[in-house]
């Protein structure tokens, strides 16, 4: 896929998400099938510049390209500052949050909030757009504030006369949080309108979601959020699907146990020794959701105390769960690995 003049591997992208997609999530997803992944929110603060979750969000060493960083605000000039303040720090490609419906960012006016002022957002498009104009800039938006007012169509107009490049849409309202049923109609309406790629997003956890959501939207591509959070491998499931119609199998438990093992020691490296240890606790229990014998296992390792009895205890669980099972092992029904239409990476490498 050809996106604002990158060569992705494909069009499927990682949706930002606050205290998730950091650098090692990033790379990880990257890794694993994604062809592009968006940063945490930065905040358009220059107060905030110099501080550790600042700097944390904007360091990018070592990350593969596309470098796509969103930036969070409610003030045009605070937003232009941003945008160069990150680009000279390494971002390829800005992004402009309009859709995040947390309460903290809606009270200051920023994020969904937005969305009310269409003014203010042709102010805010405008001014990033003009301070760095050699670097795409895109927005990512919901379908309005609530279901009587939605506005989508509106914002993408404005969107495309500022010079907006690319257009990410979660099928909500903000009111809608993230109950309910995703717009797919919405987003397929935005799209048969735009003259600028749009990306659809919400509610994509499956391959077979990922297709139906490309075949009704026409979308360019799909983001997906919260279905890889411990499952950043669902990207490779996807596109394989997409490409063949077929489902690879469960990964192997030897696999993931690495995978997730590399991860831990990323995030302790990234964070620094105690705050890695508290992050690494959520993907942990994230990883191994859903698994056979997982449950008492969650609740044990929230306790555990330093990095050690922390990858202890991992080191055991997925020991234990490969003695049993050679693939990852679900109490949800899971795709049928018997089916001769499924595929083992093993077999894609062959």
């Amino acid at each position: 896929m050809e996106f604002l003049g990158f060569s992705l591997r494909n069009q499927l992208f990682v949706a930002p998400m606050a205290g998730v997609t950091d650098r090692p999530f990033r790379q990880l997803c990257k890794k694993m099938g994604a062809a592009l992944a968006v940063s945490e929110m930065v905040t358009s603060n220059s107060l905030l510049y110099g501080s550790m979750k600042t700097l944390r969000r904007a360091n990018h060493e070592g990350e593969v390209a596309p470098i796509v960083v969103q930036i969070a605000g409610a003030n045009p000039s605070m937003m232009a500052d941003a945008a160069r303040y990150n680009v000279d720090r390494g971002a390829q490609i800005i992004d402009i949050n309009m859709g995040c419906p947390a309460k903290k960012i809606c009270n200051v006016m920023a994020g969904s909030a937005l969305l009310r002022d269409e003014s203010l957002v042709q102010q805010i498009l405008e001014a990033v757009v003009h301070a760095v104009p050699d670097t795409p800039v895109t927005l990512k938006i919901r379908t309005g504030w609530d279901k009587d007012h939605r506005n989508a169509l509106n914002i993408l107009k404005i969107a495309e006369q500022s010079g907006i490049r690319a257009l990410a849409m979660h099928g909500r309202t903000r009111a809608c949080g993230y109950g309910g049923q995703a717009e797919y109609d919405t987003i397929r309406s935005v799209k048969a309108q735009a003259s600028i790629p749009v990306i659809a997003n919400g509610d994509i956890g499956s391959p077979e979601k990922a297709r139906q959501v490309l075949d009704i939207t026409h979308a360019d591509a799909v983001m997906i959020g919260r279905a890889a959070q411990g499952r950043p491998w669902l990207f490779r499931e996807i596109e394989h699907f997409l490409k063949t119609g077929t489902h690879l199998l469960p990964p192997r438990v030897s696999e993931i146990h690495q995978v997730l093992l590399e991860h831990l020691e990323d995030l302790y490296l990234f964070y620094g020794i105690e705050t890695g240890l508290g992050i690494g606790r959520k993907h942990i229990s994230w990883y191994t959701r859903g698994l056979v014998g997982s449950a008492a296992f969650r609740g044990q390792v929230n306790q555990l105390p330093t990095v050690d009895r922390q990858r202890q205890a991992v080191n055991a669980f997925f020991s234990a769960l490969g003695e049993h099972h050679e693939r990852l092992p679900y109490l949800a029904a899971e795709p049928d690995t018997t089916n001769p239409g499924h595929a083992s990476l093993e077999d894609l490498a062959a």
